[in-house]
């Protein structure tokens, strides 16, 4: 059993030093060749038919010696339509999968977005606005600190959660706030951060109309209402 390890230990560092004196010429043979095993894995083909690798090179060393192709032009055309059709209809079923998914965890969000805000709008401290934002503030800012408009830049420091409490975003694991333009955030953001003062910390409860509604990125999803801890640093 050792001597099978240390051969097959030696065969390796052999194949190793071997790559390490190619000519240039060599290498990017095999830059090309990996390149195309990246493509047609990228492609799944392997995943439509069982793709036999002795035949495929056969395939590349019969273009590139202009020898005579083994089979004929319709034989090509018909097996390549063929592939092709099982392709499309492999995409079919995943596209319909996907579909399916996401209408389920629509309708999950949607029934867990109205739990949080039911349970959420009657806590100590929550108030609600007009658009149905709820907030509760956690620490007060500075008496004259500046209060954002919907122009304004900010500097906040801030976490993103679900109603599970699974935190999903956060400025405090990247080690330092972040800088952006409110007009450019989703709306329960630039209504939020305007009832702010700097040095003032909320807590925003956000429907997913306010959030990213219908098209939520694929960690948050759709229909899903938000939790954000926001901490506001600075209104430039």
């Amino acid at each position: 059993m050792k001597k099978i390890l240390l051969a097959a230990l030696i065969g390796s560092l052999s194949m190793t030093v071997s790559a390490t004196e190619w000519t240039e010429d060599q290498q990017v043979s095999y830059i090309i060749g990996s390149q195309m095993g990246e493509s047609l894995k990228m492609g799944e083909v392997d995943s439509v038919i069982k793709l036999d690798q002795d035949l495929l090179f056969d395939g590349v060393k019969d273009v590139l010696a202009d020898n005579k192709l083994k089979l004929s032009d319709e034989e090509m055309q018909k097996a390549m339509t063929n592939f092709g059709n099982k392709l499309m209809e492999r995409a079919k079923k995943a596209a319909e999968k996907a579909k399916k998914a996401a209408e389920a965890a629509k309708v999950k969000n949607k029934e867990e977005a109205e739990k949080l805000l039911a349970s959420n709008k009657g806590k100590d401290g929550v108030k609600v606005t007009d658009s149905g934002l709820q907030y509760r503030v956690i620490t007060e800012g500075k008496k004259d600190g500046k209060k954002p408009s919907a122009e304004s830049t900010v500097k906040v420091n801030y976490k993103g959660s679900f109603a599970d409490g699974k935190v999903f975003d956060s400025s405090y694991e990247g080690g330092e706030p972040i800088e952006f333009p409110l007009g450019q955030v989703i709306p329960g953001w630039t209504e939020g951060l305007q009832l702010m003062t700097e040095g003032s910390k909320y807590e925003f409860v956000i429907p997913a109309k306010l959030a990213y509604g219908e098209q939520g990125p694929s960690e948050i999803g759709p229909e899903r209402a938000l939790i954000f801890e926001v901490e506001l640093l600075e209104v430039k």
